[in-house]
């Protein structure tokens, strides 16, 4: 059974996380993630988990806890936001090197400076080599069914890696909509018992947690990450397939929307993707072949599949909600290009960097980016990177 309720993105989360029912939260609030504490707060104050909720004096402070009290054998998750992620950094790191399961929404905002508070992807972006996943969420829907499947994903026993869960702030975080809620009983049981694979606390079976590893097994030590991560490639499929079942909603890796046939696909990540729906269904009925591919997990990042989707578009477009400095082109874009390396035949891949800060993007300017992939068929010339939506 389902029910559905006009949700946040940050209360669809809440209320996923009031699902799980984790042992320990250690969480510090920070926008625009406070309002998903708040509500998860609500439901400890009100009995309706049996969660232990640790207020901690920062977010370093938070992950720190958080390592500690999975350590011991609980089912643990956190919050945070940019600046908040920054401040874990180190910690960050060393939960994904303890193989440390546990699932941490992640409310998409700028990193500063200049401080600002709304959204790009710079925070994730920054860490996405720590050795977590991170999954990407496009609506209030997806942050609720991300986080159940996370905890599933984290703790399987072929992947043991913490999952950061993604929305775009205020977006998504703070805009209510439709969200399909089932009931307590099947979250339950879709999660199940968790089972902690060698608990510090297990006194018969003494183990060290996070010892001096210098060069002796460190790198070793890292190889073995590699292969949770590679192994987390048919684990999201599978998990994603099984909630499928009992939600209607299935998920990959991947999304495709109308690529079939598509000359023209853009790629994007998170709130981003629905709106260029819209544009692929307006652009449809006057006859133009554009289609999107919606990127689901960006660790571990799908190169199989956006080959095999990209390979028979003849221009493509990816959107980067964050810069990579130096860099040839935005995170994605980069990820884009070495899917497609050693492809005999590699379409134009344009790269528009855009939202940085919050700027809004609109349906006219995704038009004109599919306009500007038509040109580059044609004309076989364009430009590779663009700021769209900047002032010159």
């Amino acid at each position: 059974m389902t029910q559905t309720l006009a949700l946040t993105g940050n209360e669809a989360g809440a209320a996923a996380m009031r699902q799980i029912n984790p042992d320990v939260v250690a969480a510090y609030p920070i926008t625009p993630q406070t309002e998903l504490m708040h509500a998860f707060s609500k439901f400890v104050a009100d009995g309706k988990v049996k969660t232990e909720l640790i207020l901690v004096e920062s977010e370093h402070s938070a992950m720190s806890a958080c390592i500690g009290s999975a350590s011991a054998g609980a089912r643990t998750m956190t919050a945070t936001s940019a600046n908040g992620l920054a401040l874990m950094w180190e910690v960050v790191y060393i939960a994904a090197s303890l193989r440390i399961p546990m699932v941490m929404p992640v409310v998409n905002r700028a990193l500063s400076g200049p401080i600002n508070i709304h959204c790009d992807h710079s925070d994730t972006m920054g860490c996405r080599d720590s050795g977590w996943l991170q999954l990407f969420s496009e609506n209030s829907q997806e942050a609720y069914d991300n986080v159940i499947q996370a905890m599933r994903i984290a703790e399987h026993k072929d992947v043991l890696l913490p999952v950061m869960v993604t929305w775009d702030g205020f977006i998504i975080s703070h805009t209510t909509e439709r969200v399909e809620i089932l009931d307590d009983g099947t979250v339950k049981k879709f999660i199940g018992e968790y089972t902690p694979e060698r608990p510090l606390l297990d006194t018969d079976n003494p183990v060290t947690i996070g010892p001096l590893d210098l060069s002796d097994y460190f790198f070793e030590h890292k190889r073995q990450q590699v292969d949770g991560v590679n192994n987390a490639y048919q684990v999201i499929k599978d998990i994603g397939k099984e909630y499928g079942k009992l939600s209607g909603r299935s998920y990959g890796l991947v999304e495709e929307y109308q690529t079939d046939d598509a000359e023209m696909i853009a790629v994007a990540l998170g709130s981003t993707a629905g709106t260029i729906k819209a544009v692929v269904d307006r652009l449809r009925r006057e006859g133009m072949k554009v289609g999107l591919l919606k990127i689901r997990s960006f660790r571990p990042f799908p190169f199989a599949d956006v080959a095999s989707i990209l390979r028979k578009a003849k221009a493509i477009a990816v959107f980067d909600r964050s810069i990579a400095y130096g860099s040839m082109g935005g995170p994605l874009f980069g990820e884009i290009r070495s899917a497609l390396y050693g492809e005999k035949e590699q379409p134009p891949a344009l790269n528009y960097v855009y939202g940085l800060g919050g700027r809004d993007i609109n349906t006219a300017q995704i038009e004109g980016v599919y306009q500007d992939l038509e040109k580059a068929i044609k004309t076989n010339k364009y430009q590779t990177i663009k700021y769209l939506g900047v002032r010159e």
